[in-house]
């Protein structure tokens, strides 16, 4: 059970993490947000809007968020929510490899300090979660 819950964890951070590529290729087009933007957010919401990279990316966000509620029915959050660390990790390879972004040594260094972290909390045997009963209609 617990293999099958981690493994939907990591499906949902991957598709988060996905859906931050998207969101930043489509922000590349969509452009720069300076004060005179933002003071027109009619105009920027539908520049953002007409971006297929960005709604593509907010499509994936709900996906990934989707999956996620499902891992939360089956453990508990303080095992769950370390997985999301996992995303720092995906979006920096994927910002380096994808979109040849430089990643300087510290970013690197602490990096694998979060990976350890991830590593520390999931050796650790999460409870078994308390059985929520099922609401069922009153007839």
């Amino acid at each position: 059970m617990m293999f099958k819950t981690s493994a939907i964890a990591l499906i949902s951070v991957t598709l988060a993490t996905t859906g931050q590529l998207l969101l930043r290729t489509g922000m590349e087009k969509v452009g720069y947000i300076g004060a005179a933007r933002l003071g027109k957010p009619g105009q920027l919401v539908m520049a953002m809007l007409r971006t297929p990279q960005v709604l593509a990316g907010l499509v994936v966000f709900a996906v990934s968020a989707a999956i996620w509620l499902i891992v939360l029915s089956r453990v508990p959050l303080s095992f769950a929510y370390p997985f999301v660390g996992l995303t720092y990790l995906l979006t920096t390879l994927f910002a380096k490899f994808i979109l040849d972004e430089r990643v300087p040594g510290l970013r690197w260094a602490g990096l694998a300090m979060i990976i350890a972290g991830i590593l520390i909390v999931g050796a650790t045997s999460p409870p078994e979660p308390k059985s929520i009963p099922v609401p069922t209609e009153n007839r």
